[in-house]
């Protein structure tokens, strides 16, 4: 038995896992590093520890100190939550042999279903559909090349350890074959600790779809429905929901069957998620499981009205499951949909992004939930993971709750740091979502990169708000220093001048005049032309009118820097109207920049060395992915100040190029 609980992870879902101890009359022990001393889950448990650096191989994955935090607080069991060691076998068991409770399967089970080449051949036993391909011990490049081409492809190369999607290429060209390889062992390798692959048919055009498992050690196990996780990029998931719009009653016991047979092939104790991919034909295939807690948990208490965290504590201190499976079963009762809010930019190839949170207001209202560990000020680290909260809407159908999601999205604000909020909610708008009638594919065909890019770069009303509020705010600081009447702001002797207003987003640059009309209307010009707005109130949420149209607008400020979201679009502006005149070729000074906060993992060239454009210069990881730096020219290194396992800044300087054409340099690229 147990009374107090240490939760070994952070953020959201350190603070999923107090709410549900605390339901329960649990104490809560939290623990983090330097980088969250000030974090939310910290000041949410009953106590916390501190367990190292920033790294989180050097904090949250160091198993010994998270057991001795345990003992030294007087814990009788530890919860990993999800994610870095909740799906350790070696956790596991070093948390049982120091007398805790370890808050999951059997390390057993684990180990079982942690190598997914091990875990499919107990499924081929187990009697459950697994997808074609090779999962053996030869493990040479060449091998397994050649058990690639007499699978025929399309394939999947992916990491026997982990998931997540790191460590996984699709092929679908021999010429790709061998770099697949390569590089699906370095990220499986990194991100892992193990760079053993398997090779898989690829089921194109197919879904993603998954069922929570759940088992006691009375015996009992049972399925608690589907989530189908078919939004994708970069085979992770973005979108999830409950039930599968192409899931009936025959094809989810069908598949409820299957997964329970898998997890008991494994004596499953605890959550699990067995996952399969769905094809057209309503064939389906194993995939992995999942022995922990999922993150799209949220969706599935929805529908079946239970806090799936409580039933782990419950099963933990021996108690049977609370509901048999026919009861379980008659619980299902409308539908959720959850995306996952990342720091990243979707325009620029989704890459992760850290900074200063200077804005963040969640939606609030009924058929809301947001999971988050976010607070305003707050500071989003490159260690660890790029999401940052879950925006789960239910409803009495799923269109009931898509129509709620696109509303939360709506009023959620984010500044300070990109993220993809404005992406997600054109993905929950179009209509292929709305019909549900889609597959793995769906981001990569209905958003192309281009496509994105313009589609979230906001229009000419957006940089004419943008224009007008630099003014405006900086016109209400030198008032305000000056000891002048707001009234007379936009007062002039004679007619009213334009003020120049240069903006820059991206690497783009608008150049823009702020007129002052009289009673609170401007008129802005710009080479895309006229656009007239009324400014009603200039403060963190601003009201303006256009054309007519009362509309809202949130904005932060830091410095010259201006966040302003609305009409579906979030962007960054600087004001430059003061700043020099930059060149227009961006890679004109030679030098090779970081794209992102990160580690250098790998330096594949040295100074002297010739490179030509688009070779990969270097490696860098941040927020557990892998990014290449590449060369935009042809050229030679001339200095490189970058070295292995540096962390570096976003924009730091890794190494210069010098150019074989005069006047050509490069910078970094992913």
């Amino acid at each position: 038995m147990f009374d107090k609980v240490l939760i070994a992870n952070r953020g959201e879902i350190a603070l999923r896992v107090i709410r549900a101890c605390k339901k329960l009359g649990y104490a809560t022990v939290a623990v983090y590093s330097e980088a969250d001393r000030d974090a939310l889950h910290v000041a949410e448990a009953d106590a916390a520890v501190a367990i190292g650096p920033a790294p989180a191989a050097q904090s949250y994955l160091v198993i010994d100190k998270l057991v001795q935090a345990a003992l030294d607080t007087g814990c009788g069991a530890i919860h990993p939550g999800y994610g870095f060691l909740s799906e350790s076998a070696a956790f596991a068991r070093a948390v049982q042999a120091a007398g805790l409770v370890f808050i999951g399967p059997d390390p057993e089970a684990i180990a079982a279903m942690g190598n997914k080449s091990n875990a499919k051949a107990l499924m081929l036993e187990a009697g459950v559909p697994c997808v074609p391909g090779y999962q053996g011990s030869d493990q040479d490049d060449a091998h397994l090349a050649a058990q690639a081409l007499k699978i025929g492809l399309p394939v999947m190369v992916k990491a026997a350890a982990g998931g997540g999607g790191r460590g996984m290429r699709l092929v679908q060209d021999e010429a790709q074959l061998a770099a697949a390889i390569v590089s699906a062992r370095s990220e499986a390798a990194n991100a892992f600790g193990d760079g053993q692959l398997l090779i898989e048919k690829a089921v194109l055009n197919a879904r993603h779809v998954e069922i929570q498992v759940f088992g006691d050690r009375h015996g009992n196990v049972v399925h608690i429905g589907e989530r189908d996780c078919s939004v994708q990029r970069r085979h992770q998931k973005v979108v999830e929901e409950c039930p599968s719009p192409a899931v009936d009653d025959v094809l989810r016991m069908r598949m409820g069957a299957a997964a329970v047979a898998a997890a008991r092939a494994v004596r499953y104790v605890g959550a699990g998620t067995v996952e399969f991919m769905l094809a057209g034909d309503g064939q389906f295939y194993f995939l992995e499981m999942n022995t922990r807690l999922q993150v799209e948990h949220p969706v599935t208490e929805i529908v079946y009205d239970l806090d799936l965290v409580e039933w782990q504590l419950r099963v933990a201190q021996g108690e049977p499951l609370p509901l048999a499976q026919d009861a379980l079963l008659a619980r299902r009762k409308g539908w959720a949909i959850e995306v996952r809010l990342c720091t990243e930019e979707p325009a620029h190839g989704f890459v992760p992004q850290t900074g200063t949170l200077l804005a963040w207001r969640p939606a609030a209202g009924p058929r809301m939930r947001i999971d988050h560990g976010l607070r305003e000020g707050g500071v989003i680290a490159p260690h660890y993971d790029s999401m940052q909260a879950k925006l789960i809407a239910s409803g009495g159908d799923r269109e009931q709750a898509r129509r709620t999601l696109l509303r939360m999205l709506d009023e959620t604000v984010l500044l300070g740091v990109a993220s993809n909020r404005d992406f997600l909610r054109q993905v929950v708008a179009h209509p292929a979502f709305a019909s549900g009638t889609f597959s793995t594919d769906f981001i990569a065909r209905h958003f192309p990169a281009g496509q994105l890019t313009a589609a979230l770069a906001g229009d000419k009303v957006h940089r004419a708000l943008a224009a007008l509020l630099f003014y405006r705010q900086d016109a209400d600081v030198l008032a305000q220093s000056a000891g002048l009447d707001g009234e007379l702001i936009a007062w002039q002797s004679s007619a009213s001048a334009e003020v120049p207003v240069r903006l820059k987003c991206g690497d783009s640059v608008a150049r823009t005049s702020v007129r002052p009309c009289g009673g609170g209307r401007y008129e802005v010009q710009s080479e895309e032309g006229g656009v007239t707005l009324e400014l009603d109130c200039a403060g963190p949420v601003v009201r303006f009118v256009q054309d007519g149209v009362a509309q809202t607008a949130y904005v932060a400020r830091a410095g010259t820097t201006l966040w302003l979201s609305c009409r579906g679009a979030t962007c960054a502006y600087e004001d430059v109207t003061l700043a020099p005149a930059v060149r227009s070729d961006a890679a004109s000074d030679g030098r090779v920049l970081a794209p992102m906060d990160g580690k250098i993992i790998a330096v594949l060239m040295e100074a002297g060395a010739v490179v030509a454009k688009g070779q990969v210069l270097a490696v860098l990881e941040a927020m557990k992915m892998e990014f290449s730096v590449t060369s935009q020219v042809d050229g030679v290194i001339d200095n490189m100040p970058c070295k292995v396992g540096q962390q570096v800044k976003a924009r730091q300087l890794l190494m210069t190029v010098r150019g074989h054409v005069p006047g050509s340099g490069t910078e970094s690229g992913t």
